[in-house]
């Protein structure tokens, strides 16, 4: 049985029987956890494997959802700062989700934060989305640049949630092409054959990082977890043509 709570443009999703918690927003799944706000959903899991291996202590996040990633990582010590250009979703991650009042929120968006933030992070993370697709002015080289001078000069990772819709998807392929205007060494971690799937794209220090492994158990279905991202894997991915990114 589930308990819904609605108010448009969002709604909370409860399973009594789990106490699982989902957060959905215009048509887009934005967060799933369990009762203790450790998320649910394997990309989650594999973005805070990468992060924890690169050894980050200041983590910036644009885009909020349910906040389970930033929970995830305050529990583990890591500094988090979240922008997001939705106030309600720092209230329901807060409500919801147990994420930590300790964690720094920004109502903006992703671009205009950095425009006029004077900080630097070891990691930043792109997990934004409107109408389930990456708002575009968020991917471009100009933008990539400007989270590239926000980044610390050595060591510091930047990690981008994206949809692919298959095996041959060209998106990921744009993306990676521009990634590599700013940084010269960037990477893919997927899962082939599935469609619909999450897959990150990495740029900075990311030659030494191995495929993520399950850190942090959530209460229900960790096994299913660890096993999608035992599938996952770095792959090699052709140039793509950047004058088709963005048409």
């Amino acid at each position: 049985m589930a308990t819904r709570h609605a108010a448009v443009p969002f709604a909370i999703e409860q399973h009594n029987a789990t106490g699982s918690i989902s957060y959905w927003q215009s048509g887009d799944h934005q967060s799933e956890a369990d009762k203790n706000g450790v998320s649910l959903a394997e990309y989650i899991h594999a973005l805070y494997g990468l992060i924890r291996q690169a050894k980050a202590k200041n983590v910036l996040v644009i885009g909020c959802g349910g906040g389970t990633l930033a929970t995830m990582l305050t529990r583990a010590g890591v500094a988090v700062t979240i922008v997001d250009i939705d106030a309600k979703s720092f209230a329901i991650a807060r409500h919801y989700f147990s994420m930590p009042d300790n964690i720094a929120c920004h109502i903006a968006d992703g671009r205009t934060f950095l425009r006029r933030d004077t900080g630097r992070y070891d990691a930043i993370v792109l997990d934004a989305f409107a109408k389930q697709v990456i708002p575009k002015h968020l991917l471009t080289p100009a933008f990539f640049a400007l989270v590239k001078s926000h980044l610390r000069p050595r060591g510091g990772l930047f990690l981008i949630n994206l949809i692919a819709a298959g095996d041959d998807d060209p998106l990921p392929g744009h993306i990676l092409n521009d990634l590599g205007r700013v940084w010269r060494n960037t990477r893919l971690l997927d899962r082939m054959g599935w469609d619909s799937r999450n897959a990150i794209a990495l740029a900075g220090s990311v030659r030494g990082l191995k495929r993520p492994r399950l850190l942090m158990m959530p209460a229900r279905r960790a096994r299913a977890i660890a096993a999608v991202l035992k599938s996952m894997a770095f792959r090699e991915i052709a140039a793509a043509d950047p004058a088709r990114h963005n048409r």
